[in-house]
């Protein structure tokens, strides 16, 4: 993999560019290699929102493209016409609520597409071969399945048992990716992250799910007894760590992301409930964990995540940075600041979505 001191600008394709943790990705590559050029290819999709890069626009060496990673002939023309040497794969169906609700999506898009983008990138290297090329698939925790509470963390060695249609199709792709390297010694790297937060997030997750219904005076779903674990990891932590695999990375490697920050559910509604309280005055409910409903659990709700990061450190020289104190309080401000860009996405297929999700009260 290329070095951050070689003098050549690198050419990315970001697939995936206007959702969540790609556009933050985005935002982070324009600023940190301004040189660079940087092609989004996002379908737009519920998730994906064109406005999350829209200070991007007039950026010379920044191109946007409307398309699905499933067509394989555009796909084919973005690599030869801007002659890229980067593939950033974010592009993915996420939310394991939907998963459930309509699998087939999620192996459309996590599976096929994936397969399409390797085996485009695969035909375009071959008859180069160069060292310059890489192509990074940006994945979850999820795919190791679900941990007791005395479990060691994860680890890039821990073995795959993913338990809804969406932890299952991210497996998919990850053996997917690691097939092109050992097959054809395509240069793929994998990256195993825990879960995100931050700006620009769909209102369906947790975290701006309680902001939004915070301001709006609706109830908080808090799924089964809230117990649930999860490491969380600010979103520019993982921007940053995504830099180092991509410039010092070792091909064929998988590296696990997390910010050691584990946290059970109802632990971080109650820190999310305190902040909205502090931050927001106009709250129409006060306190907001007054807010709070316990619901009817997810199926096979996986109970326990947690990333041991050791590899991506001692071999890369990668921490986070933003503790979960400091990034909630950001991602809090975020939201009560940018009322106009999350107020346009609770539409009437959000509304139907939400009442399908979370509509049962559980007796806790």
């Amino acid at each position: 993999m290329r070095s951050e001191s070689s003098a050549l600008p690198r050419r990315l394709l970001v697939t995936g560019g206007a959702g969540f943790i790609g556009s933050n990705f985005v935002h982070y590559w324009c600023n940190a290699y301004p040189n660079d050029r940087v092609v989004v290819l996002d379908a737009l999709t519920y998730a994906g929102n064109k406005r999350n890069l829209a200070a991007l626009d007039r950026q010379e060496n920044f191109r946007f493209v409307q398309g699905d990673i499933c067509d394989r002939a555009l796909i084919d023309q973005l690599l030869q016409t801007e002659n890229i040497d980067t593939i950033a794969h974010f592009a993915a169906e996420s939310h394991v609520d939907r998963s459930i609700l309509g699998p087939a999506a999620f192996v459309q898009t996590n599976i096929v597409g994936t397969f399409t983008l390797l085996e485009a990138f695969r035909q375009y290297w071959e008859p180069k071969k160069t060292a310059n090329y890489c192509f990074l698939h940006v994945s979850t925790d999820e795919v190791y399945g679900s941990l007791s509470p005395s479990d060691p963390a994860f680890t890039e060695t821990t073995p795959y048992a993913p338990n809804s249609p969406y932890s299952a199709s991210k497996a998919g792709s990850d053996h997917l990716v690691r097939a092109y390297y050992h097959t054809y010694g395509l240069p793929t790297l994998i990256t195993n992250c825990s879960n995100n937060y931050g700006p620009y997030q769909f209102p369906e997750k947790l975290i701006p799910l309680m902001c939004i219904n915070s301001l709006i005076g609706k109830q908080l779903p808090v799924y089964g007894d809230g117990q649930n674990v999860r490491d969380w990891l600010y979103v520019g932590d993982h921007c940053s760590a995504i830099d180092v695999v991509i410039h010092r990375g070792v091909a064929g490697e998988t590296y696990n992301i997390g910010g050691n920050n584990e946290v059970k559910n109802i632990d971080l509604v109650q820190m999310l409930c305190q902040l909205m309280d502090e931050l927001a005055p106009q709250l129409p409910v006060r306190p907001c964990d007054k807010l709070i409903t316990f619901v009817k659990d997810r199926p096979g709700h996986d109970r326990r995540y947690a990333i041991n990061s050791t590899k991506i450190k001692t071999q890369l020289s990668w921490t986070p940075t933003v503790d979960i104190q400091t990034g909630l309080r950001q991602t809090v401000e975020w939201y009560l600041t940018h009322r106009d860009w999350w107020e346009p996405l609770l539409s009437k297929e959000y509304q139907e979505y939400y009442r399908q999700v979370y509509t049962q009260t559980s007796e806790l």
